[in-house]
């Protein structure tokens, strides 16, 4: 007699995925946190005309780890396995941390941001091999439901930056920045705890048949994959980068600290990625992403204009909703497009995103630099101004970098249309067909 039950526990890989994510997005949040510390601290001394350009650089270096791995390891998740995936994971969460706090006292001047900019490296690489894992560990336990799961998922991220975001602003009057960074090892070390003793399920391969050579050919013979490619391109820097941005660029333009917007704007993400699953059965996930995409664009224009708290909430509302179920909902429908692809066409989906991210901060901070040196009149001017005329400059600077992102939602307002128009025409086709 056959036992039908899994040799798995399903919630317990759920929620191990959850813990990943979550360790992921704290990490992303608290780096956001204690960003204009570690700048002003470590990089303004140094190199304060460039300041913005090497703060964002540093920050995109996770983006960048993210990519590369999540790229990589994708496609070899079968030979690895998730269970060391994981442990990877939560143990380069754990060196990265350690590299970026410990940077002053292992070295001085800018020796410093080499190793800064290695630490975020580390932890974007735990992010990749998190993300290239539990995405198709979630679509493997839940194959009849996984756009609603991989939202419910996926919720965490905002969860995880919540609760980061809160914690680096609440303990800023307690711990040094170092020490605020430093939380993200407790949960790592629970993601190496929890992996290390969990039963996982065999390799995708062993499960649906697919050979590693058709996972390849499933993206590479169909080149509407990379439609879908370029677009998660756009919707990633619509939502990561302005996220990582919005502490340095709004907190001194609207009078509150821009973690908090971006605390506030996760509890939206939170909530409504809960509900985005059902919500995409009724007007499909291009019809989603679509009204997503125009949220997405007004909410920034918006943030360009916010000059006081109630408008930079309003603001942040806007494009929060935009954005919220953006990357989920992108992974869930080339999960159902490109079944054949498995983990590989999910994490090439994936490393685009974060890939963009690296590209676009980096260029806002380049932005944001050189409007400012134009805003005073050149770089000697700059740097004689202080006090309230020097922030007058850096937020005019900060508001050009929000109006120029909002382009890229506008573009994805016409990828998507055309998605949407183009499947409902395949659709009433095949209706004709049928009645006739």
């Amino acid at each position: 007699m056959t036992n039908a039950t899994p040799a798995y526990d399903r919630a317990r890989l759920f929620w191990l995925s959850v813990l990943a994510l979550f360790t992921a997005a704290a990490s992303l949040a608290l780096r956001g946190a204690i960003a204009s510390s570690l700048k002003a601290e470590w990089i303004d001394p140094v190199a304060p005309l460039q300041a913005g350009q090497l703060i964002a650089g540093a920050l995109g270096a996770a983006f960048l780890g993210f990519a590369i791995t999540l790229l990589v390891t994708s496609a070899l998740l079968d030979q690895i396995g998730m269970r060391r995936m994981l442990l990877g994971s939560g143990s380069c969460f754990v060196a990265g941390t350690l590299a970026i706090v410990l940077a002053g006292t292992v070295t001085s001047g800018s020796g410093i941001y080499a190793v800064v900019w290695g630490g975020m490296l580390l932890s974007g690489i735990g992010w990749g091999l998190a993300e290239a894992s539990i995405n198709p560990l979630t679509a493997q336990l839940y194959p009849q439901d996984a756009t609603h799961r991989l939202n419910v998922l996926h919720a965490w991220f905002p969860g995880g930056i919540i609760i980061g975001g809160l914690t680096g602003f609440f303990l800023s009057e307690i711990l040094p920045w170092q020490g605020i960074m430093a939380l993200v090892i407790a949960p790592a070390l629970a993601v190496i705890a929890i992996a290390a003793t969990t039963r996982f399920p065999p390799p995708l391969n062993a499960t649906t048949g697919v050979s590693f050579g058709a996972m390849l050919s499933e993206v590479f013979r169909r080149p509407s994959f990379f439609i879908w490619f370029a677009a998660m391109f756009l919707t990633a820097a619509s939502e990561l980068a302005p996220g990582q941005w919005i502490d340095v660029a709004l907190t001194n333009r609207v009078g509150m600290r821009g973690i908090l917007l971006l605390v506030y704007v996760n509890a939206l993400m939170f909530v409504f990625r809960h509900f985005a699953g059902r919500l995409a059965n009724r007007i499909s996930n291009p019809g989603l992403l679509w009204l997503s995409s125009l949220l997405a664009m007004a909410g920034l224009f918006m943030l360009s204009r916010a000059q006081s708290p109630a408008a930079a909430i309003a603001a942040s509302t806007v494009w929060g909703l935009g954005v919220c179920v953006m990357w989920p909902t992108m992974i869930a429908s080339v999960a159902e497009r490109y079944p054949r692809g498995g983990g590989w066409a999910m994490g090439l989906l994936g490393s685009a995103g974060a890939l963009s991210s690296y590209i676009v901060l980096p260029y806002l901070g380049t932005m944001y630099d050189e409007a400012k040196i134009e805003f005073a009149g050149g770089p000697e001017a700059f740097a004689r101004l202080t006090g309230a005329a020097r922030l007058a400059v850096e937020d005019a600077a900060a508001s050009l970098s929000f109006v120029r992102l909002a382009v890229l939602p506008a573009v994805l307002l016409a990828v998507f249309g055309l998605i949407v128009l183009r499947e409902r025409g395949k659709t009433r086709a095949q209706l004709a067909g049928e009645a006739g």
